[in-house]
């Protein structure tokens, strides 16, 4: 009887079969108003009647019985009692927040927060907190703050242990400033106050985005150089990774570092993005386009990612799993079906499976 070649694909696939848990599903999911009623959100006349309501917690639902993934990072939850049920009925036992989203009048819900369910169990949760010291000292204020709390759960995951999730929806790209039309300024004044509140609101949203990801990173670095625990981080980033506001999460190399202390010491605390990874495992991802996360008129964008420590990326040489499928569920985006996808989310979800190296 041949045996198995150790390096063959088939055999490695078949031989993980036998191993239990061998493959995770690591989803990052933009539920787009998930507000149980009668609460509003953001105005008094956005609220889910009960079929509506009914009808977004049965399309999460097939999702998750469709795809079954085991770690789901929530973005967009201003009802997180209403989300931990939902996800406990289809086998998530373990689920958290860190944060509440903001009501005023009584009803009218602002300010939603991110949320994590697990197949697996929790064993820490904590808000990520920016380091005021380094804040100051790249020019914001000592109190800056993330525009939506940063969510880290320190999860058990099969075969690697404790992994440390981080769960992000950082600002939107939506102008922090706005100029409300005047009657007593002519036509020409309020357009010229709208330009200028648009171009110096968006790039206050540009600074805020940016800085929230510097930030971020320097946590994780620090966390990871405390607690050598692996890392994933998921979520919406409201930006493509490639335009320079972000790039920084993907940093791989540092000025007047050596080759040999680079791959010795930096590799250990840099973050790869799971489609790069899944394009070099998989020779066939080579042909295939990026899917879009979002759609704004008539153009596209990534901006929904999931990026993975090196315990995750099969050209290290110790790392555990490897990316075996990079997915983007976009039916509801490209081909709606208003009986179906009428309450979806405005969002493509996004989930990988990684498999266990042997």
């Amino acid at each position: 009887m041949p045996e198995n070649n150790p390096l063959d694909p088939e055999a490695t696939q078949n031989s993980n079969e036998l191993v239990p848990h061998s493959q995770l599903k690591i989803a990052t999911f933009n539920l787009f108003n998930y507000l149980e009623p009668p609460f509003a959100y953001y105005d008094f006349e956005r609220i889910y009647s009960a079929e509506q309501w009914a009808k977004k917690q049965r399309w999460i639902g097939d999702y998750l019985n469709e795809f079954q993934p085991d770690v789901i990072g929530f973005q967009e939850v201003f009802s997180p009692e209403s989300l931990c049920e939902l996800v406990l009925d289809h086998g998530y036992g373990h689920f958290a927040v860190v944060d509440s989203a903001e009501i005023v009048d009584d009803f009218i819900c602002r300010s939603p927060v991110v949320a994590i369910a697990s197949r697996y169990p929790i064993k820490d949760i904590q808000a990520v907190q920016p380091d005021p010291e380094l804040a100051a000292a790249i020019g914001l204020t000592d109190d800056f703050s993330f525009s939506r709390k940063v969510l880290r759960a320190t999860v058990d995951l099969p075969h690697i242990g404790d992994c440390d999730c981080y769960v992000v929806h950082f600002k939107s790209k939506r102008p922090m400033l706005e100029h409300e039309k005047d009657d007593l300024l002519s036509a020409e004044k309020n357009i010229i106050e709208s330009l200028k509140a648009q171009v110096a609101g968006g790039w206050g949203s540009t600074i805020q985005r940016g800085s929230e990801a510097a930030l971020l990173l320097v946590n994780m670095i620090s966390r990871r150089e405390q607690s050598g625990l692996p890392m994933i981080l998921m979520g919406d980033f409201n930006n493509t990774l490639a335009d320079g506001i972000l790039t920084h999460l993907l940093t791989d190399s540092l000025r007047f570092v050596s080759k040999y202390d680079s791959e010795a010491f930096l590799a250990k605390y840099l973050l790869k993005d799971s489609w790069d990874l899944y394009q070099a495992t998989d020779n066939d991802s080579e042909h295939i386009q990026r899917k879009a996360t979002h759609y704004f008129g008539e153009t596209s964008s990534v901006l929904d990612y999931i990026l993975l420590s090196n315990e995750f990326d099969a050209c290290c040489q110790s790392s555990i799993f490897e990316l075996s499928e990079h997915h983007t569920y976009d039916r509801h985006l490209i081909n709606p079906i208003f009986e179906r996808d009428g309450q979806s989310t405005d969002h493509g979800i996004v989930c990988i499976t990684l498999r266990l190296r042997s």
